[in-house]
């Protein structure tokens, strides 16, 4: 038996979408500190931990099994599937164009490319595009608040936090078909399992970009404020953004080049 009609919980969604009529475009500025520090070096910790015993272990015999096209199917399947995320906060945004285009490409690849297995619409000029509820939270000028590291969750922040639930519970047909059904031994979860271990087995390819890193926590957490700040900013943050983001907003540049000619006049005249 159904636990909840659909119609019934596509109405905050509906609300939501009225609010963003009424709610100012601007994006807040990143914040550039790390005020949970303590807490979230050991949640990167054990993470990192249970990736290595559990999750780790898991993709790898993912890989083994399967060849670099059947991956890809796979993949191409999931990013599909879970299309109605990207739509929903398109319209969220105010964007019905590229919620359009994102449609067409739903059901190119959902019809021609055979349940989203293949990827026909990229060849008719409508690329993939990713969207969630902690970009549109940035869009309606939500501060993105403290970094954090939660547990198998990973990095996030206050305010990215909130599109985890809200995704999954409202857009994301995965989430809708667990809820939906109730099958034995839980099975009505294993497409999101499968998505998952998906999910990290494409990350095994990039794991090189940690050799001869001095601190990976440093490392992860400044890549996940970069990748989401080109996300919120569709690709393009503006110069002073960045800035603010790598701490050189208030760097003097004139002064710092007077400071080195004084320094290396010191020093040649010694």
């Amino acid at each position: 038996m159904p636990k909840s009609p659909l119609l019934n919980s596509l109405r905050p969604f509906a609300l939501a979408l009225g609010l963003v009529l009424l709610s100012a475009c601007t994006i807040a500025p990143p914040r550039t500190d790390d005020p949970y520090e303590r807490f979230n070096r050991k949640m990167y910790t054990f993470n990192d931990t249970v990736d290595r015993v559990a999750i780790r272990p898991v993709a790898v015999g993912y890989r083994k099994i399967t060849t670099p096209n059947m991956r890809r199917v796979v993949s191409n399947f999931f990013a599909n599937i879970r299309m109605p995320i990207t739509i929903a906060n398109d319209l969220l945004q105010g964007k019905p164009g590229q919620a359009g285009r994102n449609t067409g490409r739903f059901v190119i690849n959902t019809t021609l490319g055979f349940l989203g297995l293949f990827d026909p619409a990229s060849e008719m000029n409508l690329p993939p595009n990713s969207n969630d509820f902690g970009i549109t939270l940035a869009k309606w000028g939500v501060p993105d608040g403290p970094y954090l590291v939660l547990p198998l969750l990973g990095p996030t922040t206050t305010r990215d936090v909130w599109r985890t639930p809200v995704d999954s519970y409202y857009f994301d047909p995965l989430s809708w078909y667990a809820r939906e059904h109730d099958l034995t031994h839980n099975t009505e979860y294993l497409p999101q399992f499968v998505y998952l271990v998906t999910l990290r087995s494409s990350g095994i390819d990039a794991e090189g970009l940690l050799e001869g890193v001095y601190d990976p926590y440093v490392f992860f957490r400044d890549a996940y404020r970069q990748r989401r700040l080109y996300d919120v900013y569709d690709g393009e943050p503006p110069v002073d953004v960045i800035e603010k983001l790598q701490g050189t907003d208030d760097v003097d540049v004139d002064q710092l080049l007077e400071e080195q000619q004084q320094y290396e006049q010191r020093k040649g005249g010694g």
